[in-house]
């Protein structure tokens, strides 16, 4: 048994679906398990009909509402299921809860996490149905299973954490019996529910992560990411045309990269299939016969596999003779973060101070007046990640050298080496990010490198 990820690109439009319909299809033999998307684009616009309504801005969310039915009944149309009386009838009965979601919203004047899972689990809850009549009409036996009654979860609303055993439990019973039956399961990824059967979703890029899930309860074979290009890069291509296929990796080396800024993947899909050892492959749903990029255990180690960066990213200066020699203050520090779920991606420290980066600054407020206590606190802003990750990298103390070389005049404000010795993460200027990956890439991979 094989489980298939497509994406929202994968999944665009009827184009999109016709190809992925195809691709199940050649893998029938290898009992595939169909996770989907929600149609390309469609997440945010529904997030922007549950902010809209709460505004009371009723008429556009409506309007943005008729949109995404016209687009989801045109892909019914164009797939040729337009005769599917409960596809037809389930789709605008979903449209129809939309409606009234929003205009709840509008009356209430305020979106809370939960309302807001409850609408953006529609992409979801309508694409998944669609692929599985798509299947269907090309004789693939597929059934479609409504994913929240397989994904438990926690009831953090917005970024809910699975419940595994749980998980496994609801796939032996649910998904197991159809794929034995030599059925075809279609669910919707990222979305789940709670023990009381509250919508619940796992976060943006979810949708990986429920494959990984599934994957790893059901014992799977393989994990297939099919998306809009050709795998795991050498770096983004947007930044560096002359990024290269990386056609294998190792399971902690995409892990990093995820964590620091790849897109290919959502930083949690590797970790249930590590835990399994189930292999991840990332394929183009548009060249289904490219080699694409195998993540497992036993890639060769290189010392450069990959370079990944991301701007916006903030750093967090904490600065106190009192931290010398004083047992305890670090945890504190930490526990901070903790309290008020922020999560730190780079630390650097010394006697007497702390430096930390992160990603999302909305409880920074909180987090600053709680630092304060332990010494002088400096928030700056504007700052960058560049990572440099290779599973040798630690072992080669001239990699480290080159990669700070080539950085040449680029300002540097902190540099990390990871515990493991996979990472070596370089604090720049936001504005450098790009140029800083350019300079890497161009050391390591291009010019005979």
């Amino acid at each position: 048994m094989i489980v298939c990820k497509f994406g929202g690109t994968s999944v665009g439009d009827a184009e999109a679906i016709a190809r992925t319909a195809g691709i199940v299809g050649a893998r029938l033999g290898r009992q595939p398990v169909v996770v989907t998307s929600a149609l390309a684009g469609t997440t945010n616009r529904l997030l922007e009909i549950a902010d809209q309504a709460a505004r009371g801005q009723l008429i556009v969310a409506l309007t943005i509402l008729e949109e995404l039915r016209t687009r989801h009944f045109a892909a019914i149309d164009a797939l040729g299921v337009g005769d599917d009386a409960e596809l037809v009838s389930d789709t605008g009965a979903l449209f129809d809860e939309l409606a009234h979601l929003a205009e709840a919203l509008s009356v209430l004047g305020d979106a809370t996490a939960r309302s807001r899972d409850a609408v953006a689990a529609m992409g979801e809850r309508l694409s998944a149905p669609i692929v599985a009549a798509a299947l269907a009409r090309i004789g693939v036996p597929a059934v479609f299973v409504d994913a929240r009654r397989v994904l438990a979860t926690t009831a953090d609303f917005g970024k809910a954490e699975p419940r595994a055993d749980e998980i496994a439990v609801a796939c032996r019973q649910q998904l197991a019996p159809l794929v034995r039956a030599g059925k075809v399961p279609v669910l919707g990824g990222y979305i789940g529910a709670t023990a009381e059967g509250v919508t619940t979703t796992l976060g943006r890029g979810g949708s990986d992560y429920s494959a990984s899930l599934f994957g790893a309860a059901m014992e799977a074979e393989a994990i297939e990411i099919w998306t809009d290009v050709d795998g795991m890069l050498t770096v983004d291509p947007r930044v560096v045309p002359a990024a290269r296929l990386i056609e294998h990796i190792r399971f902690d080396e995409a892990a990093e990269l995820a964590t620091f800024g790849a897109k290919v993947l959502h930083p949690s899909t590797i970790a249930p299939a590590v835990r399994k050892g189930i292999p991840v492959f990332v394929f183009n749903s548009r060249k289904p016969d490219g080699a694409g990029t195998r993540i497992t255990f036993d890639a060769p180690r290189l010392p450069v596999r990959a370079i990944a960066g991301k701007a916006r990213t903030v750093v967090v200066k904490v600065r106190s003779p009192r931290m010398l020699a004083a047992p305890g203050t670090m945890r504190a520090i930490f526990e901070v973060f903790e309290r008020n779920r922020t999560s730190v991606d780079v630390v650097a420290t010394s006697e007497v101070s702390v430096s930390v980066t992160v990603d999302d600054d909305q409880h920074l407020e909180a987090v600053v007046a709680q630092l304060s206590v332990f010494g002088d606190v400096a928030v700056e802003r504007g700052r960058g990640i560049v990572a440099l990750v290779g599973a040798g990298l630690g072992e080669s103390t001239a990699t480290m050298a080159r990669a700070l070389a080539s950085l040449g005049d680029l300002r540097l404000h902190m540099v990390s080496l990871s515990a493991t010795g996979i990472n070596l993460t370089l604090i720049v200027d936001g504005g450098d990010v790009h140029e800083a990956m350019r300079r890497l890439h161009a050391a390591f991979f291009e010019g005979g490198a």
